[in-house]
């Protein structure tokens, strides 16, 4: 099985605005007159962006958290397709593949068996808000070690039950920081914020952190489809 599918829903999201971090190159490509010269640019501009990134990037170096009194429950607005997928958690499987050498199947209750990690942290939203939330749930490292990824992965895909589909570089999604989450605010995670099961880090953007996640799928290539808003023209790497 291949990981993409295509979605038949459009977001209802806001449009997004572009980020900041953006090359010179990237911006100048906002005033050119041709699709193919875009393209062509942006061919050229995306893997030294990603390079860079992935050098700044500290794999292992942890993100300041916050004390519990820092929360804010009313600050973490609710971005979704025109609809809001209704899983059943009885029934509810978290499937990971890809380049894996052994491949899972995971329930949500085999999931929530595992260590709870609890981490407090501020979701930063490219639209421009943020919000700091408690996510608890089992860091993402661990279930890529379960599956044993093979030596040439680079690239963790996720895909949602809404369509939505969103990549990462490997050393991102082996952060310590980086989370699958099935709490928030020490409460069962909410549908509307992405239950059973969504991502969290404190080292992605908003649209990098995947809501309603049912497959993880590990590459060593990245795919044409880099995820919903990157294909639309929006900077993949996606860090903090």
């Amino acid at each position: 099985m291949s990981f993409y599918q295509s979605s038949h829903h459009s977001l209802s999201r806001r449009r997004l605005l572009r980020l900041t971090g953006l090359s010179g190159a990237s911006l100048l490509l906002n005033g050119c007159g041709t699709t193919s010269f875009s393209d062509k640019i942006g061919q050229l501009v995306e893997p030294l962006n990603q390079r860079v990134e992935e050098l700044l990037l500290r794999p292992q170096a942890p993100v300041p958290e916050f004390p519990l009194s820092a929360i804010e429950p009313d600050k973490l607005l609710i971005n979704t397709f025109d609809f809001t997928p209704q899983i059943d958690p009885a029934t509810f499987q978290l499937t990971i593949d890809g380049e894996v050498q052994n491949p899972l199947q995971l329930k949500l209750t085999e999931i929530q068996k595992m260590p709870l990690v609890s981490m407090v942290i501020r979701h930063v939203c490219v639209e421009g808000w943020s919000a700091i939330v408690q996510w608890g749930g089992v860091r993402l490292q661990d279930l890529i070690v379960l599956a044993k990824p093979k030596a040439a992965v680079r690239y963790v895909y996720f895909l949602s039950a809404d369509g939505y589909y969103e990549s990462w570089d490997l050393p991102s999604a082996m952060h310590p920081q980086t989370l699958m989450v099935h709490q928030k605010n020490s409460q069962p995670l909410s549908v509307e914020n992405g239950a059973p099961l969504r991502v969290a880090s404190p080292i992605k953007l908003g649209y990098k952190q995947s809501k309603w996640v049912t497959r993880i799928f590990l590459t060593s290539q990245l795919l044409p489809q880099k995820g919903y808003w990157e294909d639309q023209g929006y900077e993949w790497f996606g860090g903090l």
